[in-house]
């Protein structure tokens, strides 16, 4: 399994989906000692992109997982999104 950072993920996000990653954590620590922890890592993210517009919230997260695709068979076992366009984002 090839250690995963935030970095990474920022990079195949912003490269793939025009977009910007506002928020991202890792949150493996937190799931220590539970069966999915020997498996990968835990990351949660924002995701901000026009690529969003007029898409369900199941599309934009499989743009995601698309775009990670790599990582999610061999670092990433949890991936808790949070998705907008750039409108929903500026009325927050």
């Amino acid at each position: 399994m090839s250690a995963i950072t935030t970095d990474i993920i920022v990079q195949k996000i912003e490269s793939q989906l025009n977009a910007e990653v506002p928020a991202i954590e890792d949150e493996s620590h937190l799931h220590a000692g539970h069966i999915g922890a020997r498996e990968g890592s835990h990351f949660r993210l924002v995701v901000v992109s026009p690529d969003f517009v007029g898409l369900t919230m199941v599309k934009q997260h499989r743009l995601i997982y698309s775009a990670l695709s790599e990582e999610m068979q061999s670092g990433i076992h949890a991936l808790a999104l949070q998705t907008f366009t750039p409108e929903q984002w500026a009325a927050r």
